[in-house]
């Protein structure tokens, strides 16, 4: 497959490029595109066959579920059965954001979308390319992260060049994404509202508009026996060529334990990655040390993390050891993400 790559960096002068990308959703092609979180591969999402070509591009497993994106509030009254107050105010103060919210499904949303669930995942993107190819093509557009299936989500367009090149139809240049990582993904359809995968609208955010809003086990807990209703919840993610280990607890003694199993893994003709943050970098030794952010600003950490798994895998490590951070705000975002793509290979210290 041939495609075209087109740089937008003006929604007002380059609409034609926005334009042509609509075109490609109406003919049921497959479009790259930047949001604030990560870039999307966006298909009609009313278009079964359309969307079916999403999860052969990634080979995503069909029993996982997409996100819808809309370009406003309006456009989700057709896509689901009610929108509850809690919901209204929600997208109010968080739309367009980092935020999907799950709805009861209507009869026009394809069984592809839900993976046959009753329910469907609906967000509105903080960005304007994104917002402007939406409107543009008149459907919702079906968008899960626009990485092979497994490998780190992209947050730039050669991240997206590197996994998909000549497996989609377009790609839509909008410079590095905002946020680094995916949305916060919220269940409104059960009788307590439950975070399924935790993002940049943080359990804190929410809790000023619903104080009684909760945590999925499945953040925390591993289990390859459940249905899941949102993205990120059953499969492995994010995951780097080489292993990972990462560890949690108080800094020096993080610190001090990688620098042993370091020390003991180099013994072994291993090469070593180790993921530090601004504050510790410069006490290790190692050759390969990149730092993924600031402990102090742990904003920083959520939009370098998926980047660094990358420059991993480019640096040819055979085991990446990472320090943790706190389980407070987007903390327990990064570390979700740390969990998945470590395959919950996190051991306390």
């Amino acid at each position: 497959m041939e495609t075209k790559i087109v740089k937008v960096n003006n929604i007002n002068s380059e609409r034609k490029l926005i334009m042509e990308g609509a075109k490609y959703i109406k003919e049921g092609k497959l479009v790259v595109f930047p949001t604030e979180t990560v870039y999307g591969l966006g298909a009609n999402g009313l278009d079964e066959e359309a969307v079916l070509k999403i999860f052969h591009a990634k080979g995503r497993p069909q029993d996982n579920p997409l996100i819808l994106h809309v370009s406003s509030m309006k456009e989700v009254k057709s896509l689901v059965k009610s929108i509850s107050t809690e919901a209204e105010r929600l997208m109010e103060k968080y739309w367009p954001g980092p935020l999907t919210m799950l709805f009861q499904r209507s009869d026009a949303i394809p069984d592809i979308i839900t993976a046959g669930l009753d329910t469907v995942a609906i967000r509105m993107p903080n960005n304007s390319i994104a917002l402007k190819l939406i409107e543009m093509s008149g459907v919702p557009i079906a968008a899960p992260s626009a990485n092979t299936s497994g490998k780190p989500s992209p947050t730039s367009v050669q991240h997206v060049i590197e996994d998909l090149y000549g497996k989609v139809d377009m790609i839509i240049d909008g410079g590095a994404t905002g946020v680094g990582l995916e949305s916060t993904v919220l269940d409104l359809t059960g009788n307590i509202p439950m975070i399924l995968r935790p993002g940049g609208i943080t359990l804190e955010d929410l809790q000023y508009i619903i104080p009684n809003v909760e945590f999925d086990l499945s953040i925390i807990k591993d289990n390859e026996n459940i249905i899941p209703k949102s993205p990120g919840q059953k499969y492995r993610h994010y995951a780097p060529k080489a292993d990972m280990i990462v560890f949690t607890g108080e800094v020096d003694n993080i610190v001090n334990t990688i620098k042993e199993k370091s020390n003991e893994l180099t013994k072994q003709g291993k090469s070593v990655g180790i993921m530090a943050t601004d504050e510790t970098k410069d006490r290790y030794d190692e050759e390969i040390v990149i730092s993924v952010g600031s402990r102090k600003n742990k904003e920083t950490i959520a939009h370098n993390l998926f980047n660094a798994i990358r420059l991993f895998d480019k640096k040819n490590v055979d085991i990446i050891l990472s320090e943790g951070v706190e389980l407070s705000h987007i903390g327990i975002a990064i570390m979700n993400r740390l969990k998945k793509a470590s395959g919950g290979n996190i051991i306390e210290v």
